[in-house]
């Protein structure tokens, strides 16, 4: 995994305040990523994948101060992930806070998937400018590249930019639903369901 830059990341942050698109890397799969607070940067990632607005957008976070920023009051389970899988490869399907409901990611405006990576530059960004909305970097319903290179040319157009960061994984992040009195995984990866009922127990989890 490289680390682009201090000027790089002072590149990308100035797009996504004015409403750019950008292809960034992850601890897990290229993200295609826009400004959660611009809605007309996130309508942009629908048009650039071919998405259905139906299908929300996910937000990254720096850390888990920004994430409570959006959400309501986390269930006790939900704080217990997020310190032991936080930053890493798990995405929390949550309620959002009335406050936040104005941004516009696609599906449900009362719920939001929410993920701290684990990779420090991402991290600094949405340090730097906020809450990032972010998809995986290619066309809907095609295979998910694991360069920059073929990240951006996947899409239907170039985006704004694209920030090489090696190879990535194939696997994205685990997604759970976490929104209701019963969690459920929407998506498996690499956190396991064992790995969350271990969290709980009291059992710890490797990173």
């Amino acid at each position: 995994m490289l680390e682009p830059s201090d000027d790089v990341l002072d590149r990308v942050a100035t797009l996504l305040i004015g409403g750019g698109s950008v292809v960034v890397p992850t601890d897990t799969v290229y993200g295609l990523a826009a400004l959660a607070s611009r809605p007309d940067a996130v309508a942009r990632l629908f048009e650039l994948k071919e998405r259905s607005e139906r299908q929300p957008m996910a937000v990254l976070v720096a850390d888990e101060a920004q994430a409570l920023e959006l959400i309501e009051p986390p269930a006790q389970a939900v704080s217990t992930w997020m310190g032991a899988f936080w930053p890493g490869p798990l995405t929390l399907v949550l309620r959002r806070r009335s406050s936040a409901r104005h941004l516009e990611l696609g599906g449900d405006d009362t719920t939001v998937g929410m993920r701290c990576p684990a990779h420090p530059w991402v991290r600094a960004l949405a340090a730097r400018v906020g809450p990032i909305a972010t998809t995986s970097a290619n066309r809907h319903g095609h295979a998910t590249p694991t360069t920059a290179a073929a990240a951006a040319a996947s899409l239907v157009h170039p985006p704004g930019l694209v920030v090489d960061g090696g190879p990535a994984s194939l696997v994205a992040s685990t997604v759970v639903d976490a929104t209701g009195p019963e969690w459920r995984v929407l998506r498996a990866g690499p956190v396991t369901e064992e790995d969350l009922r271990s969290a709980l127990a009291g059992g710890g989890a490797e990173r």
